[in-house]
């Protein structure tokens, strides 16, 4: 079982961009500290739910000051993006990390980051396939060209080279399936519950063709630890709200399409029954429930739920100190990642 954190750079209110953004980078080296595997950096434009515009770049940030967490994006946005621009950026942090960098993509949304960022909506609606397929070229190969829909370009060295699959988000039928034709890993959500996992993960399976080794899909999900569980969701139900309603309307549609509204107090409610949000032994057993139904071995957790720096931070101790030991197969590897021995 591999965890990890998922850093959304959440703008609650009262804390400035910079601030955040610093704290971030903080909460990955703390995860380090903790024993966590690796840590996932969001990226979103314009808006206060997540305020890092550039996942890379924060990712960067990040590994220069860690020395062993593998550091990833969760998710870098290809619809606003060149791909080939987005493949030499990773290639740069996985040569000077030593190979500590994972790339996680995304088809994004109808934002209105296609308006400012130039790329269209087209690139939204029917370039994703064609932007996923160069990147994973440009990741393979020593030379690149294109000649498509959307990229157009003469044979290139690409330099410098690296060797990467990327990871994509997957949050419908059509992203599933783009996945699963390419043998890529999917990122899947923490808006949808255990079955919904379940459920997606079987049908990449079902679609995949030929043998598959073990895809290396990832989750996210909410992940809160207190003395008791009463604790715990009280915490979430009183900061969650207050971030993720500005956060959430900042999502502008480009065409002027109506935006997806949901009842943020019914959402919080959700992530709270349904993560591992409580006592760290509610957390230990709903992280080995979700192992048991979806078959999933890689989970990170959004640790930013409390809404400030320092209870952040307490929370990553707390989840390395009193949960991670205590999943099936963890106790020795976050020992040694302490430190410490196997026979400790």
């Amino acid at each position: 079982m591999r965890i990890g954190v998922f850093l959304v750079a959440a703008g609650f209110p009262g804390r400035q961009p910079g601030e955040v953004l610093r704290d971030t980078v903080d909460a990955v080296v703390a995860a380090e500290e903790a024993g966590f595997d690796d840590a996932w950096i969001a990226e979103h434009h314009f808006m206060s739910y997540g305020v890092c515009p550039s996942a890379a770049t924060l990712a960067g940030v990040a590994l220069g000051r860690t020395a062993r967490i593998r550091v990833g994006t969760a998710v870098s946005v290809l619809s606003t993006r060149h791909p080939v621009d987005l493949a030499e950026q990773a290639a740069i942090l996985d040569q000077v990390s030593g190979g500590r960098f994972a790339l996680g993509v995304g088809r994004g949304g109808p934002w209105v980051d296609l308006e400012v960022f130039g790329t269209g909506l087209a690139r939204f609606e029917r370039g994703f396939r064609e932007s996923l397929d160069l990147l994973c070229e440009a990741l393979s190969r020593g030379t690149l060209s294109a000649s498509g829909e959307f990229f157009n370009f003469r044979q290139v060295p690409m330099v410098p080279a690296a060797r990467l699959r990327p990871v994509v988000a997957c949050t419908s039928p059509a992203t599933v399936r783009i996945a699963a034709e390419r043998g890529l890993p999917m990122l899947l959500g923490m808006h949808v519950g255990d079955r919904e996992k379940a459920a997606m993960l079987r049908d990449y399976g079902a679609l995949v063709a030929g043998p598959l080794s073990p895809p290396g899909h990832v989750a996210a999900a909410v992940g809160y630890v207190a003395d008791t569980t009463e604790q715990a969701v009280r915490a979430m139900r009183k900061a969650m709200p207050r971030w993720l309603e500005p956060g959430l309307a900042g999502y502008v549609p480009v065409d002027g399409r109506a935006r997806p509204v949901r009842d943020v107090g019914e959402y919080v409610d959700f992530l709270c029954e349904t993560h591992p949000v409580g006592s760290p032994d509610l957390c230990v057993a709903r992280i080995e429930r979700t192992a048991e139904v979806t078959g999933l071995r890689h989970l990170i957790l959004m640790v930013e739920g409390a809404g400030d720096r320092a209870r952040t931070l307490e929370n990553i101790r707390r989840l390395g100190a009193e949960v991670l030991p205590r999943l099936s197969g963890r106790a020795r590897r976050v020992r040694r990642a302490r430190g410490g021995t196997a026979s400790e």
